[in-house]
């Protein structure tokens, strides 16, 4: 049902911003820059939109993994960086409202240097364990972390992505248990430690973990938040196995150069947004939820200035500091 009235939602509104756009179409490929290694979230929601859009914008759309730096610093500066005509565009998480508070001296603006195009999608995220692990629930989860203190490796998909918040509110909400967290070079590589045995535990938007899950390479324990997520109904929500206080979702958004012009801003969020509503089935069955309501760029840019202050105090109370 949530399907589809997005969907509808999404109907509605794609065909008026098409109608009242400019003309404008890539005269190239476009670069769809993705700030972490391949496997992750963010990198399957761009691989799954990637063909429809360019479908859409009449060329090919060429995904670019440029991972590295905290909270995709390395991906999202080259974009930043890039030249405003539209051919290059940044699909991130909400890690992107994470950096500034990972990184004293950022090397661009998070508001600034960028204009918001297009709100891909909310995920749910969901904590995976080892399923050589004797943890089948939140409740010996906890009685196991309690009893390992000092001796958990935690993956995390590196300092500042979605997953890194994840982790640290995971980790307040549990508080006298010793976690070392183990960074990797995004979702994948944390994931992939995760099923090696390399780690014992790791938190992933459901988009990318939910094929692990299903193959048993992982164990489910939890969905972050009060509700069970559609896609793995047999999984308990955080609040429902004792844990109300781990309370995290990921986001995903396009973005593209500041001084890009209105007329490839207004095509591309067309393109973004016809492509979501084509690919809505095929998102949901990776646990991707539409948000109708910032379909807009102007929708997309509020909702983004509100996430800034809301992160910042999230990682404040976990004591995370720029440096």
């Amino acid at each position: 049902m949530t399907t589809r009235r997005a969907a509808l939602a999404l109907a509605l509104v794609t065909p008026a911003i098409a109608r009242a756009q400019p003309a404008w179409r890539p005269d190239r490929p476009i670069r769809l820059v993705v700030p972490f290694a391949p496997g992750g979230a963010t990198d399957v929601v761009a691989r799954a939109l990637s063909e429809t859009v360019g479908g859409l914008l009449g060329q090919t759309v060429v995904v670019e993994n440029r991972a590295g730096g905290a909270a995709g610093l390395i991906g999202s500066e080259m974009v930043a960086k890039s030249a405003p005509d539209g051919q290059t565009v940044l699909l991130h998480s909400n890690a992107h409202v994470i950096a500034p508070n990972l990184v004293a001296r950022m090397p661009y603006d998070v508001l600034g240097d960028f204009t918001a195009v297009a709100h891909l999608g909310r995920v749910p995220q969901v904590l995976v364990v080892n399923p050589r692990l004797p943890i089948t629930d939140m409740a010996s989860l906890l009685a196991w972390l309690r009893a390992n203190s000092g001796k958990v490796d935690f993956a995390s998909a590196g300092i500042g992505s979605g997953n890194h918040l994840a982790s640290e509110i995971f980790r307040a909400a549990v508080p006298g248990v010793q976690m070392e967290m183990v960074q990797f070079r995004g979702g994948g590589p944390a994931m992939a430690a995760v099923i090696a045995g390399n780690a014992h535990m790791c938190i992933d938007p459901i988009a990318s973990a939910v094929g692990h899950i299903r193959g048993g390479t992982v164990r489910a324990v939890a969905v972050a938040g009060p509700t069970r997520a559609a896609i793995l109904p047999d999984v308990p929500s955080a609040t429902e196995g004792g844990l109300p206080a781990w309370n995290a979702e990921a986001w995903f958004g396009a973005f593209v150069p500041a001084r890009t012009p209105a007329a490839a801003v207004a095509a591309l969020n067309a393109a973004f947004n016809a492509g979501m509503q084509r690919m809505a089935p095929r998102l949901s069955e990776i646990g991707v939820e539409v948000q109708p309501q910032y379909a807009t760029p102007a929708a997309f840019e509020a909702f983004v200035r509100a996430d800034l202050p809301r992160v910042a105090a999230v990682l404040q109370a976990a004591g995370v500091r720029p440096e």
